[in-house]
């Protein structure tokens, strides 16, 4: 079985969902430590043809918190404020009709937790373009938290009888292949190959906040974009 762990983001890149369309079971990586100018609570979308940042409005945000225990500001005005900075950035993209109620669906929950909104943009980005994929959080599932580094991510895979885990681009400087394969489990590292499409009439920007690539592309598309990657 394919396992891929990773942390909840909002609204993530293209290259999260392959990730999550590449295995078998994903788990979010809830119960590990916040990290501050990192992409949990924030990401990119397109206003007048440069690369915007949106993002959460938290409460007592720190790196000595645990990512499920960040609170956010339970105000409406940071959702209306968000909401209108896409809608005025995607009004006339053509796939803004399908695209804005899902991202409205997920800013607008009633939750005063971080993870919640973050897990929910990506469970409603997954069920709109049909990927399969079981998810799971790793905090309600595992109970290994005093384990650190590639040793929990071995024993979450070891859980689940997973002999093959995908891991981001970003590890393969972190973990080592031999680490794993003396626990019989094959560790691969996706990368993302080069994805562009047309955004209004402006230069291309990549990698965006999975918002644009939905406003800009129908889900054949999408689905495309999901097996343009390779694994090292």
């Amino acid at each position: 079985m394919k396992l891929a762990i990773m942390q909840p983001y909002f609204f993530p890149y293209i290259g999260y969902f392959q990730m999550l369309n590449a295995v078998d079971k994903f788990v979010v990586y809830d119960d590990v430590n916040f990290i501050k100018g990192g992409w949990i609570a924030r990401n990119r979308i397109l206003s007048n043809g440069s690369p915007s940042y949106f993002s959460i409005v938290m409460q007592g945000a720190s790196p000595f918190k645990l990512i499920s225990e960040i609170n956010v500001d339970t105000g409406f005005i940071w959702k209306k404020k968000l909401l209108k900075s896409i809608e005025l950035s995607y009004k006339k993209a053509p796939y803004f009709e399908k695209v804005y109620p899902l991202v409205q669906n997920v800013i607008e929950i009633p939750s005063d937790l971080l993870v919640d909104y973050a897990r929910e943009s990506v469970l409603n980005v997954k069920d709109y373009l049909g990927i399969q994929t079981q998810v799971v959080p790793s905090s309600s599932v595992y109970n290994n938290s005093s384990l650190k580094s590639h040793e929990r991510l071995i024993d979450i895979c070891n859980i689940e009888h997973s002999d093959h885990y995908i891991n981001p681009i970003g590890g393969i400087e972190i973990y080592s292949k031999e680490d794993f394969l003396q626990a019989n489990i094959k560790i691969e590292f996706i990368k993302t190959l080069d994805i562009t499409y047309r955004q209004y009439n402006e230069p291309f920007v990549a990698n965006l906040s999975v918002i644009d690539v939905l406003m800009f592309n129908d889900v054949a598309a999408v689905k495309d974009f999901l097996e343009k990657y390779t694994l090292l």
